[in-house]
């Protein structure tokens, strides 16, 4: 095991054609990240040796659009076990103009108000969403699909912190975010994401569902649930099932095997040294692997004066 201080193996590169951005805010996006995570790419990335980008927990996407439109990548796999978000990324690939309809419907409607209306208007909103999940065909790309996507990145743009959580039932729980002018349809965009997700397999499910798609040309980019570095810290709750430390083990025996693909494999999680110097949870885990430190800047307590630079662990096998 080694672990490593920050640095570039090439400079970050930004590619002036470089259009798709992520359609969600979303807790823990790898946005401030690229660019330290740009320096820890293997080398077979710029030089077009990697034809396969995976991500299985996609999230935000932050790292997914950055990559596949900086290097040739010719195949992509994301996936993730949160079933809202496997349905919206699937909605936009596939019904992107009917997403921007019946979104734009949303936004001119939602400016109209005032900002107590907005905020009824939002409740409303939330309730028909969590009221209408126990009937959506998560498999299915429709109408209806259209409809909750639309309410989906309407509720992320409006509410507290532009988060995505949800209660053990799965239902979105937070609360108004009092915004005066969020951008809630952004047309160029969604657009931009469609066409890139064109070239993309989507699939629901557990971070294994990536396995078969997995060779020696591929490289893998894992971003769990980050492990909490401390009792009040919580990142699990994007989806109602849990991410405990016994599925932080069993990712870690995951990579152990992809290993053996000779695959190029990245995993980001949280580090625990910023609450804890003898929490050697990761190092223990990831023992036979690279660990880097990387510098972020993350809410580290519930009080917003909390907010400041914390270390971050980048996991490579390279």
């Amino acid at each position: 095991m080694e672990i490593n201080s920050p640095q570039l193996a090439f400079q970050f590169y930004e590619a002036p054609h470089l259009k798709a951005k992520p359609f969600l805010k979303w807790a823990g996006g790898k946005t401030q990240l690229l660019e330290q995570i740009t320096g820890y790419l293997p080398v077979e990335m710029a030089l077009g040796k990697i034809e396969r980008y995976v991500e299985p927990f996609i999230g935000g996407g932050a790292a997914f659009f950055h990559i596949v439109q900086t290097y040739p990548i010719k195949q992509c796999f994301i996936s993730d076990q949160n079933e809202e978000l496997v349905l919206a990324y699937k909605t936009i690939r596939e019904c992107v103009e009917e997403l921007i309809e019946c979104l734009s419907s949303i936004e001119r409607y939602y400016f109209s108000l005032t900002m107590e209306e907005q905020q009824v208007y939002f409740y409303n909103i939330r309730t028909q969403f969590n009221d209408a999940r126990i009937n959506i065909n998560y498999a299915q790309v429709n109408l209806e699909s259209v409809q909750r996507t639309a309410q989906l990145i309407f509720m992320n743009r409006t509410c507290f912190n532009g988060l995505f959580r949800v209660n053990t039932n799965g239902e979105f729980n937070v609360p108004f975010g009092s915004y005066k002018n969020p951008t809630i349809c952004d047309v160029e965009n969604l657009q931009a994401v469609s066409k890139l997700l064109k070239q993309t397999e989507i699939h629901f499910g557990d971070f294994e569902v990536c396995r078969e798609f997995i060779n020696h040309k591929t490289f893998v980019y894992f971003d769990p649930p980050y492990r909490p570095i401390s009792k009040t810290a919580s990142f699990n709750s994007y989806a109602k099932q849990s991410f405990d430390d016994n599925s932080q083990a069993r990712l870690a025996q995951f990579l152990r095997e992809l290993h053996q693909t000779g695959a190029k494999l990245m995993l980001s999680n949280s580090d625990p040294h910023n609450e804890n110097p003898d929490d050697d949870f990761f190092e223990v885990l990831y023992q036979d692997f690279n660990i880097n430190k990387v510098m972020a800047k993350r809410q580290i307590n519930s009080n917003g004066t909390g907010r400041g630079e914390i270390t971050e662990l980048l996991v490579t096998n390279y």
